[in-house]
């Protein structure tokens, strides 16, 4: 590292920041075995802006290989929630610092280990990773005059002073704000003609697929692909109501995944219990599901002996909760006789039950929120002591606050279904019929399961041309199927053809 180069953001006083803040550029040169690759980094806040006046700062990281190259591409990155900072992806799969995870991502001990990647997607692509309003170190400024008496004088209850405006915590302005910071980045360092990608994780891809449309409507911005990791693309579809029959059917072969990763149904290849799962759930489990009590006994009787053969789960289990199998139930039930629990975001990961005598789902997720220290540990290591920034912020990790107030548009009807972001992608599709996309899951994934893309790209009535533009990937492993190093190194191999593919001819990734 060297040439460390420290400014107040954006050229604004830390009294207009709201906050005391420091951008810093770093170099670097990462041993790939490739040979080595020189990199600079930049950590910065770009603002947004109203009628001329900053109303939120965006932290973003920038990786941009050395010499630079405008010709080279560039991929914008973001996770999830809503709430989710853009850590998750930035240190375990995609920057050149990764957080190191145990075997078949299982939890490693205290402390958290970050090395360098070997797999980071810098070999071949320039990386912005965004964090959006309320995540990470961005915030939106509080209101003018939020919390002030009418003689201008602040409030004396502290209880009901906003720790911010949460005006960004919204699917529209969180997709605005995001779309000008992309125009900003773009201006900003001069790359309006690079090839350029976006890259979401779950509720990320979700964005990803809204914004494969808005970006070139709205502001003139050409993708040459799109890449959904994970992603929750139609939420009606995961909502677990007795009488949504796509959250059942779309979650079932991720089960059988599970379980037979964890020995519990018979002995056959992942294919092949892969393509029984899909079978049974698009055929003998919508039966059983859309019929309900008209179902024959003697055809529920086979359809029953069959499911508890593809789950590990006992036919009392099943019976009880007319084959509706949710990502709790099946967590807490596939491995209870050995007091084990598994993960939801990972059904493969397991940890310790520890109130097995209740009857609820009442211990640990070991893939949510215990795998906070890793990601909250590694990219507060790597920002401030490896990238020199500095600020007195706290880096949230995954924000529950924003989380628990994100908002749809106001004005939408109480009739109006569950919003969803499949239609934007197919417009997308068709407004730039040269665009690539992607679409990557884990098999043991019970949030967002890759059964359910799969359905939905079944339903997009695409021509045979479009249909050469779109992929669906699985690998073994969860929601963060990169946390498996086999998986990690097979899908970088996978998204460097992914991009070569997208450029144009004369342009190599």
């Amino acid at each position: 590292m060297s040439n460390t180069n420290q400014e107040e953001v954006g050229n604004l006083s830390n009294a207009e920041c709201d906050f005391p803040k420091y951008a810093a550029t770093t170099e670097h040169t990462l041993q790939l075995p490739s040979g080595p690759l020189a990199y600079k980094a930049v950590a910065d806040w770009i603002s947004l802006r109203k009628i001329h006046k900053p109303v939120a700062h965006l932290f973003y990281t920038a990786y941009i290989a050395e010499p630079q190259d405008c010709t080279r591409p560039l991929t914008f990155v973001f996770n999830g929630g809503p709430g989710a900072a853009s850590a998750y992806l930035h240190m375990g799969a995609l920057g050149p610092k990764r957080v190191v995870f145990g075997k078949m991502g299982s939890l490693p001990e205290p402390p958290t280990q970050v090395v360098d990647n070997q797999e980071t997607w810098l070999s071949f692509t320039d990386l912005v990773f965004i964090d959006p309003v309320g995540t990470g170190f961005s915030r939106a400024l509080k209101e003018p005059g939020a919390n002030k008496n009418a003689d201008g004088s602040k409030e004396k209850s502290a209880e009901s002073e906003p720790e911010e405006n949460p005006e960004f915590w919204e699917i529209e302005k969180d997709l605005d704000a995001l779309g000008e910071f992309i125009c900003r980045f773009l201006s900003k360092y001069h790359r309006w003609t690079s090839p350029l990608f976006i890259a979401g994780e779950s509720y990320g891809g979700f964005r990803v697929a809204r914004m494969a449309r808005r970006l070139q409507e709205k502001h003139g911005v050409g993708l040459c692909g799109a890449l959904l990791i994970s992603p929750a693309i139609e939420l009606d579809a995961l909502l677990d109501s007795d009488y949504n029959l796509a959250y059942w059917v779309e979650l079932f072969p991720s089960l059988v995944a599970a379980a037979h990763h964890h020995g519990r149904t018979e002995d056959l290849g992942n294919d092949d219990i892969q393509s029984q799962g899909e079978t049974f759930a698009n055929n003998e489990l919508v039966r059983w599901l859309a019929q309900g009590e008209a179902l024959p006994a003697d055809e529920l009787a086979l359809i029953v002996g069959r499911m508890s053969a593809l789950t590990g789960l006992s036919a009392t289990v099943l019976e009880r909760a007319g084959g509706r199998i949710s990502a709790t139930m099946f967590s807490r039930e596939l491995l209870r006789g050995e007091r084990r629990l598994c993960g939801r975001y990972d059904a493969s990961v397991t940890t310790v039950d520890p109130f097995p005598d209740r009857n609820g789902y009442e211990g640990p997720d070991p893939t949510l929120f215990s795998i906070d220290r890793l990601f909250t540990g590694a990219i507060n290591h790597h920002l401030r002591t490896n990238l020199k920034v500095e600020t007195e912020l706290d880096y949230r990790l995954l924000s529950m606050q924003v989380n628990e107030k994100w908002k749809d548009k106001s004005n939408r009807h109480f009739f109006v279904r569950q919003v969803g972001a499949m239609d934007d992608l197919r417009y997308g599709m068709s407004l730039n019929e040269h665009m690539k996309v992607s679409i990557t899951h884990g098999r043991f994934d019970l949030i967002t399961p890759y059964f359910g893309s799969q359905r939905l790209t079944k339903l997009m009535k695409l021509t045979d041309e479009q249909k050469s533009n779109l992929t669906c990937r699985n690998f073994d492993g969860g929601h963060m199927f990169y946390s498996w190093d086999e998986s990690r190194i097979e899908f970088h191999a996978q998204m460097r053809n992914f991009y070569q593919s997208a450029l144009p001819g004369d342009r190599d990734a």
